[in-house]
């Protein structure tokens, strides 16, 4: 490989591109898998299952299909950062759609080789990901990819055969990190699992709540606060300083622990907003509401998170209770996903407070799968840390693959 050498396309030399399907509110929730802007954004890779359904015709599916080969990038963004993701298919999904605010590359040049999995990754390094910060940093308004802006960007090939060895060495960390991911998720439905048989079916105690617990709101036994947002936040934020939680930091995170934290504010804004320690459990409040999420490392809280200065019960007992009742909380929002989770909603849940004795044993059980995730994550945390440094050094041919060893 370090000899080798690598040709420069555009990637108009290699695909053409095509836009997504527009359809109504009306049209989804039932019919075909449909490959949602949400997914393409958080997957380097789109997954071997779409949940997302529309009702979509034949005519549609042809002109609008998915095959294995297949880039999908997101096509306007309210960011630098949304704009130009991009999502590449690994397999054919039949009758399968995509979204409108996305594009479709596929290969129409077959005298290039292409490994669709050197793409995948090569469209997410850092490198290439600065033409679309570039591209939305120079408008003024909502951020829109042209298609001759789109093609117009270059791709950097080896030969297959090292094209394929990259995405190997890059697969096999991401392998490791969804295996990770795996484990954390059965501990969490292990964890969830003993709350639901101590707290909803009440199995210990004979399927009977115990009559020596206190009943009342959970306001009772749990002080609920939000957080602070110094205004207007533009002039706080900052590329240092004190690190700032926002929602988008949280909406596709699979595990119970904060370990990163994009954004920063200055120190003058910490006197309008709420500074958390480490070990802190917080709740969204607003644009997706009812996340449980626990903090490791320190933060700033917005507004939009609500958080716990004081409990009679622990943060892994509160976890679970919110993952527990957030159905119940969209049903007192009318039956949707409302704007803002009030705190007076919270405060006057209907509430049971289990014995001290009933609540110290449950905590001895939960907090291991607790401390075993939060270790995990850790552990995923520095897989990602080192895929994300090699991963340009990779598509730059810095690094040899015949020397990498995982």
């Amino acid at each position: 490989m370090k000899n080798e050498e690598w040709k420069e396309y555009k990637l108009g030399d290699i695909y053409e591109v095509h836009n997504g399907l527009s359809k109504g509110r009306d049209f989804f929730g039932s019919g075909f898998p449909f490959l949602s802007f949400s997914t393409i954004f958080n997957n380097w890779f789109i997954p071997q299952e779409l949940d997302n359904l529309v009702q979509s015709t034949e005519t549609e599916q042809e002109s609008f299909s998915i095959k294995a080969g297949d880039v999908f990038v997101t096509r306007t963004s309210e960011t630098a950062d949304e704009l130009g993701m991009s999502c590449v298919a690994l397999k054919d999904y039949p009758k399968a759609t995509y979204n409108g605010f996305c594009k479709r590359m596929r290969q129409y040049n077959k005298s290039i080789d292409v490994y669709p999995k050197y793409v995948g990754y090569y469209l997410r390094n850092p490198n290439f990901r600065k033409e679309f910060q570039a591209f939305a940093g120079s408008m003024s308004t909502r951020a829109s990819l042209t298609n001759e802006a789109l093609l117009g960007l270059k791709i950097k090939l080896p030969s297959l055969a090292t094209q394929k060895e990259i995405a190997n060495i890059l697969s096999a960390l991401d392998d490791k990190i969804e295996l990770n991911n795996a484990i954390n998720r059965n501990l969490e439905a292990q964890a969830q699992a003993i709350f639901k048989s101590w707290f909803i079916d009440f199995e210990p105690f004979g399927g009977i709540k115990p009559s020596d617990w206190k009943l009342g709101k959970l306001g009772d036994f749990v002080e609920i606060k939000r957080g602070g947002s110094p205004r207007p936040i533009q002039d706080f934020l900052s590329d240092s300083g004190y690190r700032w939680l926002k929602i988008s930091d949280v909406t596709s995170l699979q595990s119970p622990f904060i370990l990163e934290i994009a954004e920063h504010i200055k120190a003058p804004g910490l006197n309008k907003t709420v500074f958390l320690k480490a070990g802190s459990l917080v709740l969204s409040n607003s644009a997706t509401p009812g996340i449980p999420k626990i903090l490791d490392l320190d933060s700033c809280i917005h507004d939009g998170w609500l958080y716990f200065p004081t409990s009679k019960l622990s943060k892994e007992f509160l976890y679970l209770f919110f993952k527990d009742i957030r159905k119940d909380l969209v049903n007192l929002g009318n039956g949707s996903i409302f704007t803002n989770l009030k705190t007076e909603i919270l405060k006057n849940f209907d509430f049971a407070l289990p014995t001290e004795d009933v609540l110290d044993r449950f905590q001895e059980i939960v907090s291991v799968h607790f401390i075993q995730m939060l270790n995990i994550q850790r552990e995923l945390q520095h897989l990602k840390t080192i895929r994300d440094a090699i991963l340009p050094k990779l598509m730059n041919g810095e690094i040899d693959v015949t020397n990498i060893r995982l």
